[in-house]
């Protein structure tokens, strides 16, 4: 198989994932540009040869210290500016065991309720994948979500 042109422009593949406590949602503050300090999912790249739930519990765990189990998948959002083109792969998850702790490029990571997270979140389509993760939970289990 041909070597990739390292001239060609590719999308960046990355992973995110909305972890609920009862009824808080995990967030942490990038650590690193872009957008370092503004609340986010926890999330990052795909690294070759992983999956994408693989990927997204990974970067988790390094973000945040925290295990959960992946509920199902959010949505596939994509972002085109001139600084890059995203597609961004967020799943739905339920906490499993440990408390935040800001790791790898995050500056800051802990629990919110959702009106505060919706409040914390400055991108829409953060935003939009928190409020599709209660859809995905909700189908699953109507009563673990307390808003």
């Amino acid at each position: 198989m041909p070597k990739p042109d390292p001239k060609v422009k590719r999308p960046h593949t990355g992973v995110g994932v909305v972890v609920w406590r009862g009824g808080e949602v995990l967030l942490i503050r990038r650590g690193k540009e872009p957008f370092k300090g503004q609340w986010s999912i926890p999330g990052g790249t795909l690294e070759f040869g992983e999956t994408l739930h693989e990927a997204a519990l990974r970067e988790l765990a390094e973000e945040t210290s925290v295990t959960a189990e992946i509920a199902g998948l959010i949505d596939v959002y994509e972002s085109v500016s001139p600084t890059g083109h995203y597609v961004m792969i967020d799943y739905a998850a339920r906490w499993l065991e440990g408390e935040p702790v800001a790791g790898d490029d995050a500056a800051d990571a802990r629990f919110f309720t959702f009106d505060e997270a919706v409040e914390a979140l400055q991108w829409d389509t953060a935003r939009k994948a928190l409020e599709d993760s209660l859809k995905v939970l909700n189908r699953q289990n109507p009563a673990a979500i307390n808003r």
